[in-house]
């Protein structure tokens, strides 16, 4: 691979991070400020788009909760995070039953922040940032298994379209 290609890749997702939980606005943000909030943060991602009617159609679906007074609180913002990201690979059923098995052992808190770690791990593992895929929280079970291999589907697809979006460029140019 071209040594200026992987350090372009490299240095795109350098500094990336996801919000903790603890970090995500609390106070009720309407549905246009949920949407420039993910965005932000997704936009290292690429093509990781968020509309608002997405996320109408999300609550539609059961996937987030309904907003108390037009205003969608940490919990909601959390999992819209999930599904901008994991909606890339997953479908939106697949989407909930990760959801389902989650909230059977975990609190939203406590998945959301794994997830968020994972990511992080996995992510700069396979850009090449760290050499070695750390090991993310202690206990073992199918819904981490699941979530990490979900994980790694989207962190190599950020990979490879990242790759062959640097490709493109320099052909045109």
């Amino acid at each position: 691979m071209n040594e200026t290609i992987k350090d372009e890749i490299k240095s795109s997702i350098k500094d990336f991070y996801l919000p903790r939980y603890n970090d995500i606005p609390n106070v009720g943000l309407y549905l246009e400020q949920v949407v420039k909030y993910i965005s932000e943060y997704l936009e290292p991602l690429g093509n990781f788009s968020l509309t608002g009617s997405m996320v109408s159609n999300y609550v539609k679906k059961g996937l987030v909760s309904n907003p108390i007074k037009k205003q969608y609180d940490r919990e909601q913002i959390a999992h819209l995070l999930f599904i901008a990201i994991a909606k890339n690979v997953l479908s939106m059923e697949d989407i909930r039953l990760l959801f389902e098995m989650q909230e059977k052992i975990y609190t939203s808190k406590k998945a959301y922040d794994y997830f968020c770690c994972e990511f992080e791990n996995v992510i700069s593992y396979v850009f090449g940032i760290k050499e070695n895929l750390d090991t993310v929280g202690t206990d073992n079970n199918d819904t981490k298994t699941m979530l990490r291999n979900t994980i790694i589907a989207i962190a190599y697809k950020v990979y490879l379209d990242k790759y062959f979006a640097v490709i493109h460029a320099e052909s045109i140019e």
